[in-house]
């Protein structure tokens, strides 16, 4: 049905700028149907009257990011979008593609990744998958929201360059799969709340980067429904009983008229008019059981290998003991549930899956094997060293939880729980075959502990499957192709900001565009394992670089990368460009490109991607526009960042009057 704003009363008009109550649009006296909205992203979180409905438990997105796959990141959206139709949710409110800028930030489970290239074009994905069944999306949070400290309150302080360059690349990649929202986030930037910030929203998100969706606050955002609706802000959530009186109050004074809030309504209206439409693609295609598989299949790909000394994995033979070590409460010491299914807060899942502990899954998978399986009950006593002081390979489960990682509040500590890390160390003392799989939602400091053990998996939240994918991994059921898809650094003093963070009004980000690798990178510093490391049973060799120039500033970059094992795998190539000779500082490589491929034993592929002007460009805010500089640039193909296998150099020469003039030395 096609709606006309001027079929609606300036009080009707009002309301449908505000929530109905706290997860339903209004429906202007009963002429519109009223919209629901419900928290994500790893499975729906529909609570209405305190009563939360069960879902399936889909990997993080942290998680989901380590596998670099934007098929299985339409898959885990679309999956999620079934239980959407099930339950009659219009919009889900997800995903988030902000930038892990610390790995303290408490939210950063729910985010894909430090570079703004991977965490795009997950995202992008995820909202295809998601919309593809009829769902609507909300992208989020627009934008510099990289902490939960005193989110509500303090202003990110940021210039122009390192917002272009880092923070806002990940939303206009996304947008290219049209969202039907995009979601503001709390905090001020640059001095202005972001619900009312008329550049940000107006000037950037809809003049620039073309969104004609709606613009949703976050829950409670919005200071003063008037300013953000002249900033272009289309919905305040939820329901707040001052909102209709400050729009008709501003109406009143003639600093905002009817024809802006008109233009408000007129986004409320063609959202409706969308749902309504997608009505024939809200279709259910998978059963609970099928998307429990579907959540565990997406699992296993999430999972990455850190370290394989002697090639302790997969297990192959002897006794194995395996013990979980779930974070305690303090002071209280009383363990939750293992392994944990992700973070806290407004992306919590409920699910009524039952899992079965990683000894039992993994028994079960390694039956067919010389291989006894037993578990090391008592958790927090000597009996795990003396069970595990016999045993050929001892399995130690240990991470954080959504006590740790959680909306609200940042980490204190990038260690784990000090009764984890002395069990590691007790353990590694009577038994040198020690394997360390790690839950958690961000990187972990592993100093105290990554040299005394063979084996370190880093399985993230998982979901629901967590333990059945890791015991495929573990078994070699499954091998494993997932890599980092954030730096690990060697301690938190470390990291572009350390411990700061801010004095509760505003936080300067000082380090500019050195943000996750392209701060470990350009400033040398060692690291505990580089941004998209991560091994495989099966090995790859990279050849036969080759670039062929398309245009001005298009090239097409191919290489062959063989799998040189008896393993079946995947591997994940990523292309990276380094500037030489800037005039301005860059980093000392950026992540351009990348792909996954799946490689038989012995099996070569030919691997191409493409380059445009965007790849090679910066943004230059003299001329307030991405600029392509005259010079050399180096292309690397690599296994990660750190890890450069092919390299060779390139020049691009552009016409004189596309360029400035250069510096030269006397």
């Amino acid at each position: 049905m096609k709606y006309n704003v001027k079929d609606f009363t300036l009080e009707e008009k009002l309301a449908l700028l505000v929530g109905k109550n706290h997860w339903q649009t209004d429906s202007a006296n009963g002429k519109l149907p009223e919209l629901l909205l419900c928290d994500g992203p790893h499975g729906v979180r529909k609570c209405i009257n305190g009563k939360t409905e069960s879902a399936t438990a889909m990997p993080n997105l942290s998680a989901l990011a380590n596998s670099w796959d934007e098929t299985l990141a339409f898959a885990c959206g679309e999956t999620i979008a079934d239980e959407c139709v099930e339950m009659d949710v219009d919009i889900l409110l997800a995903p988030g593609v902000n930038i892990k800028r610390t790995p303290l930030c408490g939210r950063n489970f729910e985010y894909f990744s430090e570079d703004p290239l991977l965490a795009g074009y997950m995202g992008k994905a995820y909202i295809e998958g998601v919309q593809s069944k009829g769902v609507g999306t909300s992208l989020k949070h627009f934008a510099l929201n990289n902490r939960e400290y005193h989110r509500l309150v303090q202003s990110s302080e940021v210039d122009e360059r390192t917002f272009r360059e880092i923070y806002a690349p990940a939303f206009e990649i996304a947008l290219q799969a049209k969202p039907t929202t995009v979601m503001c986030s709390y905090n001020l930037v640059n001095g202005v709340y972001a619900s009312e910030n008329e550049k940000l929203l107006r000037k950037t998100l809809r003049e620039e980067f073309g969104f004609e969706g709606v613009i949703v606050s976050d829950w409670s955002a919005v200071r003063n429904s008037a300013k953000a609706a002249k900033a272009s802000l289309d919905l305040r959530m939820p329901c707040f009983v001052n909102a209709v009186s400050e729009l008709k109050n501003a109406l009143e004074e003639g600093w905002l008229t009817e024809e802006e809030v008109d233009k408000r309504v007129e986004k409320i209206l063609e959202l409706v008019e969308k749902r309504e439409k997608a009505d024939k693609k809200r279709t259910v295609s998978f059963t609970k059981d099928e998307r429990h598989e579907r959540a565990v299949g997406i699992a296993r790909e999430c999972i990455v290998l850190l370290k394989n000394t002697d090639n302790i994995l997969p297990i192959q033979g002897g006794s194995v003991v395996v013990a979980d070590a779930p974070h305690p409460v303090p002071p209280a010491d009383t363990p939750f549930a293992f392994p944990p299914m992700g973070g806290g807060g407004s992306a919590y899942v409920a699910t009524d899956f039952s899992p079965r502990p990683l000894h039992t899954e993994l028994a079960q998978r390694l039956q067919d094997k010389p291989v006894t399986v037993s578990e090391a009950s008592h958790r927090w006593c000597p009996s795990v060293e003396s069970v595990g002081y016999k045993a050929d390979t001892v399995v130690l489960a240990v991470g954080t939880n959504k006590t740790v990682e959680s909306e609200n509040f940042d980490r204190a500590t990038l260690r784990l729980h000090p009764a984890q890390e002395e069990m590691i160390l007790n353990v590694a003392k009577v038994n040198p075959n020690v394997v360390v799989v790690v839950y958690a939602g961000s990187a972990i400091d592993m100093r105290a502990w990554a040299d005394k053990v063979k084996g370190i998996v880093f399985a993230g939240y998982l979901g629901e499957g967590a333990s059945e994918a890791v015991a495929d991994v573990l078994s070699g059921k499954y091998a494993p192709c997932g890599k980092l898809s954030e730096t690990f650094p060697l301690c938190l003093e470390d990291t572009p900001t350390g411990s700061s963070c801010g004095n509760g009004y505003v936080e300067r980000y000082d380090e500019g565009v050195f943000v996750g690798y392209r701060w470990y990178d350009s400033k040398k510093k060692d690291v505990l394992f580089p941004f998209g490391h991560g091994l495989s049973y099966a090995e790859f060799e990279y050849s036969d670089l080759k670039i062929e120039k398309k245009g001005e500033t298009d090239y097409e970059v191919s290489f062959t990368v063989k799998n040189v094992s008896n393993v079946d795998g995947k591997e994940i190539s990523q292309l990276y460009i380094r500037d030489p000779f800037s005039s301005v500082v860059r980093p000392e490589k950026e992540l351009k490109g990348f792909t996954k491929t799946a490689l038989k034993a012995g099996e070569s592929k030919r691997i191409t991607l493409a380059l445009n002007a965007r790849s090679f460009a910066f943004y230059s805010t003299s001329f307030d526009t991405w600029y392509v500089e005259n010079g050399e640039f180096e292309i690397l193909v690599g296994a990660s960042s750190r890890d450069i296998r092919l390299s060779e150099t390139i020049e691009i020469d552009l016409p004189m009057p596309t360029q400035a003039a250069r510096a030269f030395k006397y």
